[in-house]
């Protein structure tokens, strides 16, 4: 996006890529289907040191910009749900676009150019930046880092752009995992983690020290063979601190009123009980839950102590899933050090980083894709 704007621009733009071929994480994105962008991207979708920093970028080129942008290549698109746009054939035709801008735009493209060391010849605007790779040695006035975060190492991922940040004296704010599945203490694995492949719709949340919520999200939740996944629990990884070691809440009947339920009903009874779980929850889940928290009798206390478990199911998480598994890398190049307009380096003139790899990081649901884009763009109108 940065090079093709810049093209448009008649600059003469030079993409290194590190791998095989370009866009290998939009092509992974969304089942293959590429969740571009969200419809109702908005500052309160990022998590950031400084939330106020992606407001001008994202103002400068929306969610409509983009769609503007697929519409004009002809691309069938669809939403899913909650703002999320997916293609309708397959990711590879927003990297097939995108290649097509770059090449209508005068941008070269360079695979498997693997760089090996970067310094700046001066410290004025123009003064140049050497790029060295296996191959070739490169030198332009103006450098763009977009290399991404240490999410999915397989499909490349590594930490050059920070480490090349650190170079230049910037500061980071640590990285860590998003968007990541949790992985539960033995004794939680042993007691749920044969419900691998259950899904229920759950409201979790994380709560400050005098009880009251910081974050929640309504989505499905997924048991795995380790812990807990799904969209709810992507969520709220990117919200937790020390890396997943607080405890979060999960509320498995939302909305639901059970006391009020059961007295609709003949009985109110064990039996009574566990066949509304089981209207509720995942049969299995159900018999899970009914073995783990037994009713203690029909009384009124009773009955508002089991509905209150079952709202607020306290859950305390071992770690992430890691890197491996995360979709997206929080923290990165602190945007203290970067133009909130342009991208560029408040040190280093010349020297800008947008992408996953700036401490901006999107909820789930196509938002980091609309901050690549939108970053891209700005830095683009400046290089």
């Amino acid at each position: 996006m940065c090079a093709i704007e810049a093209g448009k621009r008649s600059r003469r733009v030079l993409v290194l890529e590190r791998a095989d071929r370009i866009g290998k994480k939009i092509l992974i994105s969304g089942g293959g289907r590429c969740n571009f962008t969200n419809l109702h991207t908005g500052p309160d979708n990022f998590l950031s040191a400084n939330p106020h920093f992606a407001k001008s970028a994202l103002a400068r080129y929306t969610a409509a910009d983009f769609v503007r942008l697929v519409e004009k290549h002809g691309i069938p698109y669809h939403e899913k749900k909650l703002g999320q746009l997916f293609c309708d054939r397959a990711a590879s035709d927003i990297t097939s676009m995108l290649e097509t801008e770059c090449r209508d735009a005068g941008v070269e493209i360079l695979l498997n150019a693997k760089v090996s060391e970067v310094h700046k010849d001066g410290s004025q605007q123009n003064d140049p930046f050497t790029v060295q790779t296996e191959d070739a040695i490169y030198s332009a006035p103006r450098l763009v880092v977009a290399t991404g975060g240490l999410s999915i190492a397989k499909i490349g991922a590594t930490s050059f752009g920070y480490d090349l940040a650190r170079q230049f004296e910037l500061d980071i704010q640590p990285p860590r995992a998003a968007l990541v599945p949790l992985v539960f203490s033995e004794k939680d694995r042993k007691r749920w983690c044969d419900l691998a492949g259950v899904s229920t719709e759950v409201i979790v949340s994380t709560r400050t020290a005098k009880g009251t919520t910081k974050q929640a999200f309504r989505e499905n939740m997924l048991f795995t063979h380790r812990g807990l996944s799904g969209p709810a629990i992507l969520q709220i990884s990117s919200y937790l601190e020390n890396n997943a070691s607080e405890s979060i809440y999960l509320d498995l009947a939302p909305e639901r009123n059970l006391i009020g339920e059961l007295q609709s009903r003949s009985s109110r009874d064990q039996g009574s009980w566990n066949a509304l779980l089981r209207e509720i929850l995942p049969r299995r889940f159900a018999d899970r839950w009914l073995q783990a928290n037994p009713l203690a009798g029909n009384s009124d206390r009773n009955l508002a102590d089991a509905e209150h478990q079952l709202h607020a199911w306290k859950a305390k998480p071992e770690a992430t899933e890691g890197y491996g598994k995360a979709e997206v890398t929080a923290g990165g190049v602190d945007t203290n050090e970067l133009s909130a307009k342009t991208m560029e380096s408040r040190r280093v003139p010349g020297l800008f980083f947008i992408g996953e790899v700036v401490d901006v990081t999107g909820q789930l649901g196509g938002f980091n894709f609309q901050w690549a884009w939108a970053s891209g763009f700005c830095a683009g109108q400046a290089v």
